[in-house]
């Protein structure tokens, strides 16, 4: 993308990412205008054009660099030995990971919509294949007799739903730490899987 000579791409690019997630996920992306977001920059409205086209091309920006990042950070979960192992480091990593970034995973489900079709596809695809990831650990462990599942892909988004959930309710302080969350919710799936 074209920018101004001196400009700090490296500096106001992030900010704009920041705050236009901020706006977004507070206001909805159809009542935030691209003047609001260069504001809470601190730029005028046309600078922002140096940064990104169009509203959409920001959202999509935002979602995908979400998905990328949740996608390389559970690739670098250690592989268990077990579906069990698996499935109970996946469901941690998914609270632990999500509950970091409350805003991008707002955006994730609640602005979807707004992408047009292309936009749209490719995020589905990162969608469905972090949604293969428990899949195949859900998959392997029927396989073996560890997990008793009518459909695994129903079970799939049942989990991650399930999962994401926390998101809508969980404040730090309150009646349960992150660990607890945590413990908790992977009872709820083992019990939910178990054969």
């Amino acid at each position: 993308m074209a920018r101004k000579s001196g400009s700090h791409s490296e500096i106001t690019g992030p900010r704009i990412r920041t705050e236009a997630r901020r706006l977004f996920a507070r206001h909805g992306f159809a009542a935030v205008s691209m003047r609001q977001i260069a504001a809470a920059v601190g730029l005028q409205a046309g600078a922002l054009y140096l940064y990104t086209p169009d509203k959409e091309t920001l959202l999509f920006d935002l979602l995908k660099g979400h998905m990328d990042e949740l996608l390389a950070a559970w690739s670098e979960v250690p592989t268990a030995p077990s579906p069990p192992e698996q499935l109970e480091a996946f469901v941690r990593f998914h609270i632990r990971f999500n509950l970091e970034r409350a805003e991008a995973v707002f955006l994730s489900y609640m602005e979807l919509r707004n992408l047009g079709p292309g936009n749209f596809a490719a995020i589905e695809a990162l969608r469905r294949a972090y949604e293969n990831e428990l899949e195949s650990i859900l998959r392997t462990g029927q396989a073996e007799g560890c997990f008793a599942l009518p459909d695994t892909k129903l079970a799939t988004l049942a989990i991650i739903a399930m999962l994401t959930g926390v998101n809508t309710w969980f404040r730090e302080g309150g009646r349960f730490s992150r660990a607890r969350v945590e413990q908790i919710y992977w009872d709820m799936v083992r019990k939910a899987v178990a054969a």
